[in-house]
């Protein structure tokens, strides 16, 4: 029998029924999982990852350009300062050797002179301070050979060498002087007066070597001085010990 249409026989579906399937696998099934799914990317989350790493990168740019910038700027300002220091000394040793004598000609730079110093200052700011600074070098070296009252040839020595020239005669005079008393005296009160009094004089002798030097070979502007302090003591020193040690032993065995 049938009722409302539909038939009851075994194996028909009745009208407006599907017969439910089973194919897990439905045709039209989507195969992108929900948000946060494995295997699923979320486009706002990559588009974010995305704009922090370009401003992150915008950032190094921007703060390795201001520290470019900012490096630049100094070296401009010091090459600035440097120039001005380097033409004022310039002038006063053009002054100076025209004192002297040296023809005016000889103070002008040639063509190839000017053509490297224009070659060496081609990197930009860093390289024109270098450059500037190593003429302030040798402006130095000659307001020392300039600055050496009659010795212009020491002032170029050693100042180990030079300086020796100074403490030497110093270091000596006193101990020759005592082996003059002991040699015109012998063992007398003269030659034990002399060892007595001998024996601060090496640090008398030090003190006017110290002196000595920074006369005999002043120091370029804003320089330091080479006294070589250790060398001037030792000098000063050892000829002293030596001669009074000699001279007690004379007077003993005298």
């Amino acid at each position: 029998m049938t009722r409302g249409g539909a038939r009851t026989t075994t194996g028909h579906v009745a009208p407006g029924r599907q017969r439910p399937s089973t194919d897990p696998t439905p045709e039209h099934a989507d195969t992108a999982g929900p948000a946060g799914s494995v295997g699923s990317v979320d486009p706002v989350r990559a588009a974010w990852t995305e704009y922090l790493a370009a401003a992150r990168q915008l950032d190094g740019v921007r703060r390795d350009a201001a520290t470019a910038a900012g490096e630049q700027a100094r070296s401009v300002q010091a090459a600035r300062e440097e120039l001005t220091a380097v033409r004022t000394r310039l002038a006063s040793q053009e002054a100076r050797l025209r004192e002297r004598g040296v023809p005016p000609i000889s103070l002008v730079p040639t063509p190839p002179e000017l053509t490297e110093a224009a070659r060496a200052m081609a990197g930009g700011p860093a390289a024109v301070l270098a450059a500037l600074r190593a003429a302030r070098g040798r402006a130095d070296a000659a307001d020392a050979t300039l600055s050496a009252r009659g010795l212009p040839r020491l002032a170029a020595w050693p100042p180990r060498l030079r300086n020796l020239l100074v403490y030497g005669p110093l270091a000596l005079l006193v101990p020759a002087i005592q082996v003059a008393l002991f040699v015109a005296t012998g063992t007398g009160a003269a030659s034990v007066a002399a060892l007595v009094c001998g024996l601060p004089m090496p640090a008398v002798a030090f003190v006017a070597g110290w002196i000595g030097v920074g006369r005999l070979f002043p120091p370029p502007t804003e320089g330091r001085v080479e006294r070589t302090a250790r060398l001037g003591a030792l000098v000063c020193l050892v000829p002293a010990v030596l001669v009074s040690a000699g001279l007690l032993l004379a007077m003993l065995a005298g």
